[in-house]
């Protein structure tokens, strides 16, 4: 059973006593009201259409809340919840998507998504279950293999050797291991190691666990790899790159990784479940991985599940770091501050500040800070922007950091427990940065009705008026708040044969990043701001009208918003008399008080 959000009682008691591990003396939580998270009234706060800039407050500490008092809505919480459920529950059939898994939310420093459901172990081997009695289920303090989000932890320590002036990013990495040389690797840069940029193929070949017998001569391997691609002149996402990485950060420091990691990251931070190869009075709070036949490592709980990782010792820069998703909240939230938390800087602001940049504009779909992705609708769902920085993990994990609302969501699973043969975490991924992003508040302008339409994949919601009734010009505004994939659109569109077919009106559209020219459809995530909307019909006696708001199959943002719809002839007001009637997922929303 999935252990559900913090009730109001929940939050009020656990404002009371210690947050997370390492964060005591947390502040109380207020208890300010608010009326949903598409209403125009509430808290006191930014809402989603009004980012951020900057980093959040050095002193923001995470504290345990309800998305009420957080001023969200709850609604998109509890149904993703709910959702979660399904994906942790066998008999969904093909919905069933892990054993077990941990979620965390939070927004403006609160914590107002905890939960816990399925099952941290529940197989013997490939095929076959534990006795029940033996099954181990999910907690929020469970902890997980990160796997691919242990890149992470590298790239903060190579930021903080840059800050130290120990490597450079322009600096060719055989400046610092003058090996790396061979196979023309001559030219490449730290930068490219740190943006997938440099050229190598995905994965060592053959593998570190099959090719080579001891530590020295995997180490060895990495130096000798051989790129398939020109530095910098292709975007490919390799492990080779982390481990590459790892090697100059020992060289120029003289420490091996994790002690990098403990000493930079996780110390100053007191994660206390984070980190390489956990000892052996964590296993009861480990998620189990995969049953492994090849190698035979058996149900692998407590070690690396990355083979190449294990090859290395557990310790590699591209995985093996262990963690709870208190920890990682903690890690979060200190990004969102530039750096710093409970006055522990591990970061300086510049450097946080260059993990936000996109440093791969010449890969369009591809962008890319130092160690962190930007803007991958496909895993961040509607917290995805330009600045929204995130990874994911092969073992089922993701973290999506949004300075914008300065928000965070957090997903931790045992996906690949039993075996890795299963179906795509990514559903769950972008629903819980989705959830996150319709329970922040939209306030639309002015004081008449509001609609919003956040929807599912390959279905289309409208808005229909009645036949106009003009036999003169008709003009139509309206503001619209717009948070969609490239692809789902947002039209206007008229009908002069009672709706059987129907023409796209083109649209004059004005506010902070509004498209230029007259387009017929409005989509995007790169602009958070409400958009003034005209367009015209010369006579509309029998016209009919209609907001179309359709999506693809495949991904989807935040939905859209609207306000101030007006339709007019001179001075009447057409749409009074000719009405409105939805279909599909648009709702009205509580008129502003």
């Amino acid at each position: 059973m999935r252990t559900p959000a913090l009730t109001a009682a929940a939050a009020l008691l656990a404002s009371l006593t210690l947050v997370f591990s390492g964060s005591a003396g947390a502040a109380p939580v207020s208890a300010s009201g608010a009326d949903g998270g598409h209403g125009r009234h509430g808290p006191a706060g930014r809402g989603f259409d009004r980012p951020y800039t900057g980093f959040a407050p050095a002193g923001t500490v995470l504290r345990r809340g309800t998305p009420r008092s957080a001023g969200l809505d709850a609604a998109p919480i509890d149904a993703f919840e709910q959702q979660m459920a399904q994906w942790e529950n066998p008999a969904s059939g093909a919905n069933y998507l892990f054993p077990g898994a941990t979620t965390l939310m939070a927004h403006d420093g609160v914590v107002v998504e905890r939960g816990a459901g399925g099952y941290a172990v529940k197989y013997a081997d490939a095929t076959h279950e534990l006795p029940a009695d033996q099954w181990v289920p999910a907690r929020t303090d469970t902890i997980y293999d990160l796997a691919s989000l242990s890149k992470l932890f590298t790239s903060i320590v190579a930021m903080q050797q840059l800050e130290a002036g120990r490597i450079d990013l322009d600096t060719p990495v055989a400046h610092y291991l003058p090996e790396f040389a061979t196979n023309g690797k001559g030219a490449i840069t730290i930068e490219q190691l740190l943006t997938h940029t440099s050229g190598f193929d995905a994965d060592p070949v053959p593998s570190l666990w099959q090719g080579y017998p001891d530590l020295p001569s995997r180490e060895k391997a990495i130096l000798d790899a051989k790129p398939i691609n020109p530095p910098g002149t292709t975007y490919l996402y390799s492990d080779l790159n982390m481990l590459s990485l790892q090697l100059v950060l020992q060289k120029v420091t003289g420490k091996p990784l994790d002690t990098l990691v403990r000493d930079g990251i996780t110390g100053p931070l007191r994660l206390t479940d984070t980190g390489y190869n956990p000892p052996a009075s964590k296993l009861p709070r480990i998620a189990a991985t995969e049953y492994e036949a090849s190698p035979p490592r058996g149900m692998v709980r407590g070690q690396v599940h990355d083979e190449n990782a294990w090859a290395m010792g557990g310790v590699a820069g591209h995985a093996g770091v262990f963690s709870t998703a208190d920890d990682l909240a903690v890690l979060a939230q200190t990004i969102l501050n530039g750096g710093t938390y409970k006055g522990r800087r591990i970061l300086d602001r510049n450097s946080v500040t260059l993990m936000e940049r996109n440093f791969n504009q010449a890969f369009p779909g591809d962008s890319h800070g130092l160690g962190f992705e930007l803007d991958q609708i496909w895993y961040m769902g509607g917290l995805s922007g330009p600045q929204t920085l995130g990874h994911t993990g092969f073992t089922g994990t993701s973290l999506v950091i949004d300075p914008q609302s300065r928000s965070f969501a957090i997903l931790l699973s045992n996906r690949v427990h039993p075996t890795r043969n299963t179906p795509s975490t990514n559903p769950p991924r972008r629903a819980i940065g989705t959830a996150l992003a319709q329970a922040i508040p939209v306030r639309a302008p002015g004081r008449g009705p509001a609609w919003y339409s956040g929807q599912g994949g390959g279905t289309t919601s409208t808005l229909t008026t009645g036949a106009l009734g003009s036999t003169g010009p008709v003009d139509v505004d309206f503001s619209a708040f717009v948070n969609t994939e490239s692809t789902d659109l947002l039209s206007v569109e008229s009908s002069t044969d009672g709706g059987t077919t129907w023409q796209p009106l083109p649209l004059r559209v004005t506010g902070s990043g509004a498209p230029a020219g007259s387009p017929t459809a409005l989509s995007g995530q790169s602009v958070r701001a409400w958009w003034h909307v005209h367009a015209e019909l010369p006579q509309a006696a029998s016209t009919l009208l209609r907001w179309r708001y359709t999506t693809d199959p495949v991904y989807e943002g935040r939905g859209v918003d609207l306000a101030a719809l007006s339709v007019t002839s001179g001075h009447h007001d057409l749409l009074r008399s000719a009405g409105l009637t939805p279909s599909g997922a648009w709702r009205q929303l509580p008129a502003a008080r």
